[in-house]
C-alpha cells in the first residue's frame, strides 16, 4: 500500500467520522431539548399571591410565591413557588399581588435556567372573587 492510498483512506475515514459525530451531536441536542421541556403535569393552584419579582444574575426570570388557599399558617409546605413565562403575565400579576388568584401552570421535568428557578411555569392567571 502506497503512502497516497493511506492518506486517501485516512481522509475518507476522518470525513465519515466528522459526519457521524455531527449527526450524533444534533440528535443528542434535540433529545436533550425535548427531555428538558417535556411537561409532566398541568393544573391549577389557588391562593393569595404574596410575592412576584424579576430576579437573576445572568438570566432575568420572573419568580413568585402563592400562599395556598385554606391554610392559615404560612410555612414552606403551605406556599407554592413558581416561575412566570412572559412579561405580560408578570405585569398582570403585579396588579393582583395580595389578592386571591388561580394560577394555571405546567410542570416540566427540568426547566432550562432562562425559563425560571422552578420547574413550575405559570402561563395564565385569573383573579378569584
Amino acid at each position: 500500500m502506497s503512502l497516497e492510498q493511506t492518506k486517501q483512506k485516512a481522509a475518507s475515514f476522518l470525513k465519515r467520522l466528522f459526519w457521524v459525530l455531527l449527526i450524533a451531536f444534533f440528535a443528542f441536542s434535540a433529545a436533550f431539548y425535548f427531555y428538558r421541556t417535556y411537561t409532566i403535569s398541568e393544573g391549577t393552584r389557588t391562593g393569595i399571591l404574596y410575592k412576584i419579582s424579576k430576579k437573576g444574575k445572568l438570566f432575568k426570570t420572573y419568580e413568585g410565591q402563592l400562599q395556598l388557599a385554606g391554610v392559615t399558617i404560612m410555612n414552606k409546605e403551605s406556599s407554592f413557588e413558581f416561575s412566570v413565562e412572559n412579561e405580560n403575565i408578570y405585569s398582570s400579576m403585579q396588579n393582583l399581588e395580595g389578592k386571591n388568584v388561580r394560577l394555571h401552570y405546567k410542570q416540566l421535568i427540568n426547566a432550562f435556567p432562562w425559563q425560571g428557578d422552578t420547574d413550575y411555569l405559570v402561563y395564565k392567571v385569573e383573579e378569584v372573587k
